[in-house]
């Protein structure tokens, strides 16, 4: 019988859960990987009094140093699965976007190279609208399924891609209280591929969703490489983001990505200005600009939450007074 109390697990580091690897001991914290299990705890929460935070696989966030102790802690990583039928092929919200890019190359499935290598959940992607050069989220879903939070059934609900108000990393999911559950691909794989897409699901289940960069890089790379032995072409397109992310150190250290979105009525990327104010390697505690991409703070040594936000504000500000606009940060800091 599922219960709130055993699906929770008590006094556990957030900062295992974060690509960051930063974050206190969180009094209430639980890893759902059924919906039955997911609004049980929802419902618990109702119950006994508590706030709750969800989160994917913890790579667009910047964890506190201390966490509310009346909250629950919602991490999606280990929702994973999904469900491929003739018509249809439905993708949980806690399944790796990066790993769109790999079944795509196994079912032959064009339009999911940009996927590669982007650190996140699928559910973090539609609410955000992930996108790497010209492609984005939007561009390879079709219908959305979702639970109204303020609704008290807490009943599924779907959406049409073309009713999400997608826009650059703006949708409708952050216009409302709604949880994405996961998504219909605008593509369907044979069904004959069913047996090798599942298999490749189940590796990835089996490592109980990887937080840090460098385990995730590797694991990625690994099945793109066992594809090619195959007989698999790896497409340019997914050779070339690897390429881009290694020469920036995206790896290298453990980190959020991009700390700001991109200012297109300004024009030049946020990264090319903190590059101008000459910010780059800048060191605050064991927080460090990285020396290789002005967009990114990285943990270089230990750094706290606290020491991360000093060095966004440093940004923030120095941005402001030389180029005249704030910079709106991308990556969520949970307060």
């Amino acid at each position: 019988m599922l219960t709130f109390e055993n699906l929770c697990l008590r006094n556990e580091p957030l900062a295992n859960h974060s690509s960051y690897q930063i974050g206190g001991k969180a009094n209430f914290f639980a890893m759902p990987e059924t919906v039955e299990e997911l609004l049980t705890l929802l419902q618990g929460c109702r119950t006994h009094g508590l706030d709750y935070f969800i989160c994917g696989m913890g790579s667009n966030l910047l964890f506190p140093d201390n966490p509310r102790e009346d909250t629950l802690y919602i991490s999606l990583k280990k929702f994973v699965y999904w469900d491929i039928q003739p018509s249809k092929w439905f993708i949980s919200s806690g399944t790796p976007m990066s790993m769109l890019g790999i079944s795509g190359l196994l079912f032959n499935i064009p339009g999911y190279e940009f996927t590669y290598l982007l650190p996140g959940g699928l559910g973090a992607g539609i609410y955000m609208n992930a996108k790497y050069n010209h492609h984005q989220i939007s561009d390879i879903i079709k219908t959305v399924y979702y639970v109204d939070l303020s609704d008290p059934s807490l009943s599924m609900q779907s959406i049409d891609v073309s009713q999400c108000k997608y826009g650059y990393k703006q949708s409708i999911f952050q216009m409302n209280p709604w949880l994405v559950l996961g998504a219909d691909m605008l593509a369907v794989p044979d069904v004959e591929q069913i047996a090798a897409g599942n298999e490749l699901l189940a590796r990835w289940k089996g490592k109980e969703g990887m937080s840090t960069l460098q385990s995730f890089y590797s694991y990625m790379a690994e099945e793109a490489s066992a594809l090619t032995k195959q007989g698999l072409s790896i497409p340019s397109e997914m050779s070339d983001i690897a390429n881009y992310r290694n020469g920036k150190r995206h790896f290298e250290y453990p980190s959020c990505g991009s700390v700001f979105k991109n200012n297109y009525d300004y024009g030049v990327p946020v990264g090319a200005l903190v590059d101008r104010l000459n910010l780059k390697g800048k060191e605050y505690g064991g927080a460090m600009i990285s020396p290789y991409h002005g967009n990114m703070i990285i943990n270089h040594n230990h750094a706290t939450a606290e020491e991360i936000k000093y060095l966004m504000n440093t940004i923030i500000e120095g941005v402001n007074t030389a180029f005249g606009f704030e910079p709106e940060p991308e990556v969520v800091v949970v307060e």
